[in-house]
């Protein structure tokens, strides 16, 4: 049992019982992505000058009417929210449909994989308030390696690489703490855990992918010793809603 901030909480293996907890939980953070990578993309220069833009369109052809200026406004923002929407959405329903959908089978029935829950008492009932799986990599991959957060191709090397031994290594995912729960060192815990997890089975570093909006969850990454070695803007999903959503995902590295 850990103490963080007078908080208790225990990290363990996943059980069956977890499931239901644990997808929701999953579910969440993910979609809670969306927002930030909305507000993200609406302050970029280039989409502030489209929007008024098309804003002042609307006016325009609408007799001088503001309500329509504000329409057209609304319908340029109304399609960047559905493009983050869709990117984090299509990730979400990718990964309950193949590693999500069995955990047991997917982690605990595989040496090199791992998945942990992290347990606290809530309100007198013990509750799953975070979680973390690692997926362990015994091949080094061809030139190019697969990106499991979006089905797409890392391109840019890693300095890592030739510190890699054989290049074997940890896959850290689905990091989730509940917000009551954050800055109070259980994703610092969740992140130890699994790194002790990779020392144990021999993999040389850890690696991560994360989207660029989840600036909470790169500063944990970094402050853990992450470092990022690649970046690329492909979210497996139509390339314009990529672009429009102005979403980037970054691989982050650590030797362990």
């Amino acid at each position: 049992m850990a103490q963080k901030n007078n908080l208790q909480f225990s990290i363990r293996e996943y059980r069956p019982s977890d499931q239901r907890a644990v997808l929701s939980l999953f579910r969440d953070g993910i979609l809670e992505n969306v927002y930030p990578a909305f507000f993200k993309a609406m302050s970029h220069p280039d989409h502030v000058g489209i929007a008024l833009s098309i804003s002042m369109a609307g006016y325009v052809l609408g007799g001088s009417s503001y309500f329509q200026g504000l329409l057209f406004g609304c319908a340029w923002a109304g399609l960047i929210y559905y493009c983050c929407y869709d990117i984090y959405e299509g990730y979400m329903m990718r990964r309950l449909s193949t590693d999500m959908a069995d955990i047991q089978a997917g982690y605990l029935e595989n040496p090199d994989n791992g998945f942990w829950v992290a347990e606290a008492e809530v309100n007198g009932q013990s509750q799953v308030v975070g979680m973390v799986a690692v997926t362990g990599k015994r091949v080094e991959e061809e030139a190019e390696r697969f990106d499991d957060w979006n089905g797409g191709v890392i391109e840019g090397g890693s300095d890592f690489g030739e510190d890699a031994g054989d290049g074997s290594y940890g896959e850290v995912s689905h990091l989730v703490v509940v917000f009551p729960w954050r800055r109070k060192s259980l994703g610092s815990e969740l992140t130890r855990k699994a790194s002790d997890f990779c020392k144990e089975r021999g993999f040389a570093r850890l690696v991560l992918d994360v989207s660029s909006p989840q600036t909470g969850a790169i500063s944990l990454y970094q402050k853990s010793g992450f470092v990022q070695t690649a970046t690329h803007c492909n979210t497996h999903t139509n390339r314009w809603f990529s672009r429009l959503a102005r979403i980037n995902v970054m691989r982050m590295e650590k030797l362990i």
